[in-house]
């Protein structure tokens, strides 16, 4: 069955990086207005940018379809490329406890079948980490872990250090031959508000210095643009790469680093890393749980390429590094 029909009213395109998706609805409040508002929900927190093109009549990575309707139950299906999605939608965005697991949302549908997609046929992976560049050094810094790991810390200090912002959430990468293509990531970031409160002020922004929920600034994120402080250009060809795996504490003096010399630990580590959105189950608007969109042969690629990169000339051996906030660089940018 194809869902191809002149008679969806709303439909619009999107490109992300590679990739190019057909979005259409029966109700036009569920479609997505991009670039929007500067928020935690958005997907410029994850990507560089999202394009408004035509609608792609073929060679579309994905075709996204949802019929608003009275029924109780959302449900959905998938044929090829087509996803089709029918419930009460817009009741349920109204309701919902999290807008960020939506359709349109920065840990939502689309955020996910794009990091599939960018794998999957244009063979890009997709670091969850922030990528600084070290213009005196001709180095790209990743800094690569989930949540608490100490990314933010790692990003805002190396902003003050002079770095220059390549990506503040998802690093993408392609083997070429014998190159690797790095391509820009978000240039937006979202901070807990206590950490941009207590140690890095100097980013705050200025509409919240004065409007912000203080007693709750430790459960509370703010989407923060950082774009000021951005690459200058949106692509890299083979610079040296160091991969950092950061463990923060606040509190802890001194600093320790050690070197994962042993690439099959490392590809382990950073196979996790790039598989966790994609493989992950999930659940929008609450009430309607999906599966990852990983498969074996997936999978198997994503392995190789790691193992590929690691083996690189330009990529430094990846090291895991214990510090506290204010040590959390040493003599790195010296090094």
């Amino acid at each position: 069955m194809s869902w191809l029909k002149e008679t969806w009213p709303y439909r619009q395109g999107a490109q992300i990086l590679f990739c190019r998706f057909g979005l259409a609805s029966n109700c036009s409040e569920l479609m997505p207005v991009w670039p929007g508002k500067i928020e935690v929900p958005s997907l410029l927190t994850d990507f560089h940018e999202v394009l408004n093109i035509d609608w792609p009549e073929n060679e579309a990575d994905g075709y996204i379809f949802i019929q608003n309707s009275g029924k109780v139950k959302p449900e959905y299906q998938v044929e090829g490329r087509e996803w089709f999605f029918e419930g009460p939608f817009l009741d349920l965005s109204h309701k919902t406890s999290d807008r960020r697991f939506s359709f349109w949302g920065n840990q939502g549908f689309l955020y996910r079948l794009t990091l599939a997609c960018l794998e999957r046929n244009h063979g890009v992976y997709s670091f969850h980490a922030c990528g600084l560049v070290d213009e005196a050094g001709k180095k790209l810094i990743v800094v690569a872990g989930g949540a608490g790991s100490g990314k933010t810390v790692y990003l805002l200090s190396g902003l003050r250090r002079g770095l220059k912002l390549f990506s503040t959430e998802t690093v993408h990468f392609r083997l070429a031959g014998d190159q690797i293509e790095w391509f820009m990531g978000s240039l937006l970031d979202n901070i807990r508000l206590g950490t941009l409160h207590h140690d890095f002020p100097d980013f705050l922004p200025q509409e919240l210095k004065n409007t912000a929920e203080w007693t709750r600034e430790w459960q509370t994120k703010v989407a923060a643009d950082l774009s000021a402080f951005r690459f200058a250009l949106t692509s890299l060809i083979s610079p040296e790469c160091q991969i950092i795996f950061p463990h923060i504490e606040e509190g802890r003096r001194g600093f320790e680093l050690h070197e994962i010399s042993d690439r099959r630990q490392a590809a382990r580590i950073l196979f996790q890393n790039i598989s966790e959105k994609i493989a992950s189950s999930f659940i929008l608007y609450d009430v309607l749980p999906l599966v990852g969109f990983d498969c074996p042969k997936l999978a198997s690629k994503r392995l190789e390429a790691l193992k590929r990169f690691l083996s690189h000339p330009q990529t430094k051996t990846p090291v895991e590094i214990l510090a506290g906030p204010r040590e959390c660089w040493a003599n790195l940018l010296e090094a």
